[in-house]
């Protein structure tokens, strides 16, 4: 791994995690793609703390594009009038709880299963097929996040442990969950969003450990500088999903559709007769 392709996956990893097109499968996809012959003890002993140095850098972006919202959650702590903020945390926690407890059970088996270049292009064409007819079936909701029940919180949390299989997006998984719950889809993609902030945040500090133990000494200033670009791009990204789907009550996710379908396709026919 050098300073290009450090660069190179984190501008896909930036804008992977947080729009609906599932970040692990464009993980799968990006060597492939380039051609990138990467060593088996980068792979083994590297790979996985430098993602690490990645999530960090998106899980900050998160952290300064919601800032109030993360402020306003902390001061709750202290000031039990604030009951709104306090239930949004208590949503964010009930939410949040399905994909850790199932991620750390579940999540090296299914993507040691599935983690090929034709499983993924397999299940993101399955996850445009989610995007497209998910959001057709409720394509408009009229609640914002705290008029969900904890129930339809935990549910939200529930579709969002999808992402573990290469190929399906947590951030759409999650967002078709909030408008089958009635959220508005500019209320859906907060909702997303802030829980995307302490799973991702979560994965690197459960990995934090692995990473100090790793050796990747030579490799650290590669790592730092594909974190630091990725945490400008998902902030960009996020910028972005949010005004798009303020603006758009219907069809929102059509365009991201239609890009897994034809991403997903053209990987699995070159894989096939490569």
């Amino acid at each position: 791994m050098d300073y290009m392709k450090s660069i190179i996956f984190a501008i896909i990893q930036g804008i992977s995690e947080l729009f609906p097109i599932s970040s692990v499968a464009h993980g799968v996809f990006t060597p492939y793609v380039f051609h990138w012959n990467l060593s088996q003890e980068f792979l083994k002993d590297h790979f996985l703390p430098y993602v690490v140095m990645l999530h960090v850098g998106t899980a900050l972006a998160l952290l300064v594009f919601f800032r109030r919202e993360w402020l306003s959650i902390a001061r709750s702590l202290f000031n039990v009038r604030d009951k709104d903020s306090r239930r949004l945390l208590a949503l964010i926690i009930v939410a949040t709880l399905p994909a850790a407890l199932i991620g750390v059970t579940l999540e090296k088996n299914l993507r040691h299963l599935f983690s090929s270049v034709t499983s993924a292009s397999v299940f993101l064409m399955i996850n445009g097929v989610f995007l497209f007819f998910g959001e057709k079936i409720r394509s408009r909701g009229n609640k914002e996040i705290n008029d969900l029940t904890f129930g339809q919180a935990f549910i939200v949390g529930l579709f969002q442990s999808l992402a573990l299989i290469p190929g399906f997006s947590r951030s759409g998984s999650s967002m078709i969950a909030g408008f089958w719950a009635g959220l508005k889809h500019e209320s859906a993609a907060r909702f997303s969003m802030l829980l995307a902030t302490p799973i991702i945040a979560g994965a690197g500090v459960l990995e934090i450990r692995k990473l100090a133990k790793s050796g990747m000494d030579g490799l650290f200033r590669i790592s730092l500088v594909g974190g630091a670009v990725a945490a400008v791009v998902a902030y960009i990204t996020v910028w972005l999903l949010m005004k798009w789907f303020k603006k758009h009550e219907i069809q929102a996710m059509r365009p991201f559709a239609y890009y897994c379908w034809a991403v997903g396709a053209i990987i699995l026919l070159t894989s096939i007769f490569h």
